[in-house]
This record gives structure tokens, sequence and C-alpha cells, in this order.
């Protein structure tokens, strides 16, 4: 059963009307405490001397509590529901973003430089000079937000007008981050073949693309014919900046074991587009001794140089079709466990069949492939994917920063390079005097993570030849 913490997902404002008698209130107290509902705020709305209108605040569990919790207030005796409002589908009312002007249009003078004549003049000097159009237009800062709906969150294939809100939320998050404009384009496909051909059509007018919740395989396919047919960067994030983050969580949880990347091994359950991406740009950091589990056993196993060798494809290293044992044997010895598949598929004595100071990341959602409450006494350093514990391997600490860094020098291509320099510049954003067991990854909401994610992804695109231009405006951002 989902506990109801701090920062409930499930919080509702009902408005009740109560016979205004003793006693009334306590009796809808009596009902939130029976139904183990969290009472919050109370506010009256009116009063006569015959009834009562109150706003009550109150998180539930889920839904379905919910519904039940509502049930049980309708059916006290002079108690009526006038209305009930979940916070959530508050926030999401009319959509989450809106296009704004840098400056207002006013005048008859301002409408023809901004519109026809004036802009006129600007289409043709890019037309003779294309890449004249970072400097004239939003193309230098703005990013396509790409989906098909196949695989939202953790909900599974729901559909393109579905994916929209967590799109939006993506383009939120670009804006007030990294000072990105960001834009949703849910589209009504699931043929690789047309996305890769709409994606291609509507590139020129953006500076980047933003794979978002497509379905594994496919977007593997998806992610390779772009980059290989577009000059602007394209990043499929459920892969990649799932990865960066990953890499420098456990950069920074083995300063605190005392281990080394080198001498571990990892055992890596779910080998979906983040657990696949996670396990090349680990073997990319240098890991040497990896175990890749599915449903059915283990489907990758390797050590040294052989392994590291085919990190850029590691399909042809899988043996789908022969599993070579359990997911509780791959866990003997293993130094650190990285769960990206399902929840509670992981028990205490599993973990215990680990070495000393194990390192857990069940980053399953909503429920992690082992107890939080389980895992505390079973390891050293324990993260997951959620917001309500420490340590939180969140995709929101990468993205942004790498996309800033890749727009700020026009870059081509996000890279191996880039994106390691990305985990590195994520990992040394704590202090080394600072880390802890509780304390390896940097809140989100710390200034410092994008200004040093951008300037070492900018750093590395030039590094690597990736960039068209010599400096970056990462320095200019970090001043806004």
């Amino acid at each position: 059963m989902t506990e109801i913490g701090p920062y409930s997902n499930y919080r509702l404002t009902v408005r009740l009307q109560l016979a205004n008698a003793p006693g009334m209130f306590a009796r809808v107290a009596a009902v939130l405490a029976e139904e183990g509902a969290n009472l919050g705020a109370v506010d009256i709305v009116s009063a006569t001397a015959t009834c009562m209108v109150r706003d009550v605040t109150f998180d539930v569990r889920d839904e379905s509590h919910g519904e039940a919790v509502l049930a049980r207030i309708g059916a006290l005796p002079d108690v009526t529901v006038l209305s009930a409002s979940d916070r959530i589908f508050l926030l999401h009312l009319g959509g989450k973003i809106h296009v704004q002007s840098k400056f207002p249009v006013t005048t008859r003078n301002v409408l023809s430089m901004v519109y026809t004549p004036g802009v006129g003049r600007v289409s043709q000097a890019i037309a003779k000079d294309k890449t004249k159009a970072y400097a004239f237009t939003s193309k230098s800062n703005t990013v396509a937000v790409v989906t098909d709906g196949s695989a939202v969150l953790g909900l599974g294939n729901l559909g393109p007008e579905a994916a929209l809100p967590v799109m939006e939320g993506k383009a939120m998050l670009f804006k007030e981050f990294a000072g990105i404009d960001a834009w949703p384009i849910c589209l009504n496909t699931q043929d690789p073949d047309e996305i890769v051909r709409t994606v291609q059509a509507i590139a020129p007018g953006f500076g980047a693309i933003n794979l978002e919740d497509i379905s594994s395989p496919r977007c593997f396919e998806i992610e390779r014919r772009l980059k290989g047919t577009l000059d602007i960067p394209v990043m499929h994030d459920d892969q990649h900046g799932t990865a960066v983050v990953l890499l420098a969580a456990l950069t920074n949880a083995l300063t605190v074991t005392g281990k080394r990347i080198e001498d571990i091994r990892v055992v890596v359950n779910g080998l979906g587009a983040a657990g696949t991406a996670c396990c090349r740009m680990l073997l990319a950091a240098g890991l040497s001794h990896l175990i890749g589990c599915e449903p059915q056993g283990i489907v990758l196993r390797g050590d040294g140089e052989q392994l590291r060798a085919c990190r850029t494809d590691l399909g042809p290293c899988m043996t789908h079709d022969r599993p070579q044992g359990s997911l509780r044997e791959a866990l003997k010895g293993a130094d650190v466990f990285i769960g990206l598949s399902v929840g509670n598929v992981v028990t205490a004595e599993d973990l215990d069949l680990m070495v000393p100071d194990r390192i857990v990341f069940a980053m399953a959602n909503p429920d992690p492939e082992v107890p939080p409450q389980l895992a505390a006494s079973h390891c050293r350093i324990f993260a997951t994917g959620r917001s309500d514990y420490p340590n939180q391997i969140n995709n929101a600490l990468a993205f942004p920063g790498i996309f800033r860094g890749a727009l700020d020098v026009q870059a081509r291509d996000i890279n191996e390079a880039m994106k390691l320099a990305a985990a590195k510049a994520l990992a040394e954003t704590i202090p080394t005097a600072a880390l802890s067991e509780d304390y390896i990854i940097p809140s989100v909401f710390d200034k410092n993570v994008v200004p040093r994610v951008a300037k070492a992804v900018a750093t590395a695109a030039r590094d690597t030849g990736v960039a068209r231009r010599r400096t970056t405006i990462s320095d200019d951002f970090a001043s806004r």
C-alpha cells in the first residue's frame, strides 16, 4: 500500500455544506481519521444560522482511496459534498506553458520591423547564409521535445494526447532551469519511418531535438537515424539523461565507500532504453565487470575490454534466448545493484548476498525494486528515482545543462565525451568533504548544477570538434 508522505500527489480540497450544529465537523474529521486520510487546512467559506460551508483539504493514498473517502463523507447525515478538486488537475488546467513576445508590438513602426516589410530583409539574409538563422531567429535557443506517446512515464502506451501534459512539464523545466525555449511535439504516429521523416522536416526551426517517452527498442533506431541525418543535437533523454545522472551518483557513492569503478562488480536489472544506456555509460567510464538481467534471468555478462568494446551496441552481447542464471545468482558478490525495472523484485536476503559496503540504486517508480525501509538497513548507500527519499536519481539534473551547453556552442551532436563530461561536472558539484551516504547527488534546485554541466558539455563539444562556435554563452547564463 502506498504511504501518504509530506508531498502527497493525491491532495484533495473538498467544499462541504454542513448543518450549523455542534459536532458536525467532528464527524467529518472522524471519517478522515478512520480512512487514514491526513487532514490539512480547514477554511470557512460562509455561514448562516442553519448551515456552514467549509473547504477541507486532506491527503489520500491514491485516486481510489480519495473516492472512498468522498463517498463516506457524502453519506454522513446533514453533510453535502458541493465540489472536490485535485490540486494536480488544477495545476494543469488550461495547460502549463504559453508563448510570450520579447517586446510589445504597440506601434505601426514596430509592427513593420517585426513582420512585413522589415522581416523580409532578415529572411533574404538567412536565405544567402542559413547559419544566420542562429543569430536572427529563436533557433539558437529552441528545443523540440518530441514524443509518440508510446512510453509515457511508467504508465505505458497512452498516446500523444496523454503525453502532452508530460511534454509541457518538460518544456517548463527547460525554461526554468536552463533558460531554453522548448516546444511539445506530440506525433500521431508510432511508425519509426514516419517519426524520423517528421522530425527531419521540422528540424530547421530548432537548435536541438529531445526525444522523449518513445518505447524500446524503437527509440534506439529513431535516435540513431536522426543523429545520422541531422546537423543539430539529438538526444533521447530517457536513455542518456538517466545514464548521466546515474554515473554522477555512482562516482560519488564510490568515493564515499572507497571503491574504484575499475574494480567493482555491477548488476543492472532491466535492459530497456534507460538500462541499456546506463550500461553503455558505465562501460565508457571504465567499468570492467557487468551483469545485465531481464525477467528471464542473466542475459548480459562480461569482463574487461571484450565487453567495453561492444558498448556502442550491446545487442550482439546479449543472450535473451539463453539466460545464464537468475537475478539472485547475479547479486552474489556484487558491489552495486542498479534497478531500472519493476518494483519489489529484490529482497533483503538478496541484498545480503552482495559484498560489504554495497550500493543499491533502485529506480523503478513509484515502487522501487526493493522497499526503501528494507534496503536502508541492508546497504551502505541507497538511491531511488523518488523525491521523498534522499539521493534521487532524476534526469532533470542532466538534460537542462546538457542542452544548454550544446546550444551555447551550436553543437552538431551530443556525443559520448559530452555526456561523460556532464556526469563528471554533476558529480563534482558536491565538494568531496560534503559527500555522505545520504548526499551523493545534488538537488535539482541547486543553482550551480546547470552552469557547471553546461560549461563542461560546451568544452567537450569544442574538444571533440562538434561545436560550430568557439565562444559560449554558458558563462553569461550563470549570471542571468
